[in-house]
């Protein structure tokens, strides 16, 4: 990717599945749990996490995931007895207040746990990542900061999704090397504008057609005769209505599942162009906003044209692009980096990690 004396040393992220095998782990997994009422998804999940992790390669290594299908089912076990537990409770006034604001303080600390299992659960080359975030920095990053945000009309919102990135990296190790991430403020109130503007715009669109359509519908019926009008009018005034639900539904889509796009691809390129792993090796990602959103707006079209069939080439299709996109620039020959890394780890931590951390499954 990268021709220039900069990044002579850098390995590019390659995926290397493709959509025929993926689809042949999809539709299994679709029709199993299916017929386990949705028992047999967590070995789903699982097989899909390996598939697209074990196909991920960066310097001809490539990564893993270690969780089993027991370790995800277990935890969704004791999290599906919570819930209904709670249920029942809540119907008692002072408890449902007592289980709500117990909820609310559980969630940083499941978040936590989940990003731990996750982090533990992956490795590159036999080495693997680990957490070690804390529960009161997730509660900062997820109410505190977003409270402060909301009281200051969203203005400060670029803060806090840099604080986040901040929380998610700077908790992470590869092995027992530290990740770490910081960078100015103006790319976040960059990827904010863009995607703000994205919307505008939409909704700019979105009132110039509805005037056009009302004003053809108004002068196709002045021009009627008062009978013809008085018959014809609740035609035109059900026909507007209708016209205005069409588009609202066909257009706002159109609004904010582009700027969503944009604004994960100037995130994404921000985020890996600012993080180090250990002193001195870093991350490259060049992700073209629009291509991104082609390829978002292009898959979605396709899976629903296909009736979902086509989901597993889009997820293929997706991840391609940003593995392509990706650099790792070690910091002097990578084989020296790898050993070093393999040098630092501690088993201990591993024994440990299978006991102490479970899947929740956010989606983080």
């Amino acid at each position: 990717m990268h021709t220039d004396g900069e990044y002579n040393l850098s390995a590019d992220f390659e995926f290397r599945g493709t959509a025929k095998e993926f689809f042949g782990i999809w539709i299994v997994n679709l029709l199993l749990s299916i017929l386990t009422l949705g028992i047999y998804s967590a070995w789903a999940k699982v097989r899909t996490k390996k598939y697209f992790y074990q196909n991920t390669y960066v310097a001809g290594r490539n990564f893993d995931y270690h969780a089993t299908g027991k370790q995800i089912l277990i935890a969704r076990l004791i999290i599906l007895v919570l819930v209904i537990a709670s249920a029942l409770l809540s119907i008692i006034p002072f408890l449902n207040i007592v289980l709500s604001l117990t909820l609310l303080m559980l969630i940083p600390y499941l978040l936590v746990k989940s990003l731990r299992f996750n982090a533990h659960m992956t490795s590159w080359s036999n080495v693997r990542f680990a957490f070690n975030g804390t529960t009161g920095s997730a509660a900062l990053n997820y109410y505190l900061y977003p409270i402060i945000a909301i009281l200051t009309w969203f203005t400060t919102w670029p803060f806090v999704a840099r604080s986040v990135q901040r929380f998610h990296v700077n908790g992470h190790k590869f092995g027992q090397t530290p990740l770490y991430f910081d960078s100015p403020i103006k790319p976040f109130y960059t990827a904010m504008l863009a995607a703000f503007a994205w919307v505008l715009a939409t909704v700019i669109t979105l009132i110039v057609i509805l005037q056009i359509f009302v004003a053809a519908l108004t002068i196709i019926a002045a021009q009627m005769d008062s009978v013809a009008a008085d018959t014809q009018l609740p035609f035109f005034v059900g026909g507007t209505f209708q016209i205005i639900t069409i588009l609202t539904i066909g257009i706002v889509p159109f609004g904010i599942i582009p700027a969503v796009a944009i604004y994960q691809a100037m995130l994404r390129n921000t985020v890996y162009n600012y993080t180090i792993l250990g002193e001195n090796h870093r991350f490259y990602s060049d992700i073209s906003a629009l291509s991104l959103l082609w390829i978002d707006m292009s898959n979605f079209v396709v899976v629903v044209l296909s009736l979902g069939l086509m989901l597993p080439w889009a997820h293929v299709r997706r991840a391609s692009y940003l593995a392509s996109h990706t650099t790792f620039v070690p910091g002097g020959p990578l084989d020296e980096f790898v050993g070093e890394i393999t040098a630092n780890v501690s088993a201990i931590g591993d024994a440990y990690g299978d006991i102490e951390g479970f899947d929740i499954g956010f989606a983080v």
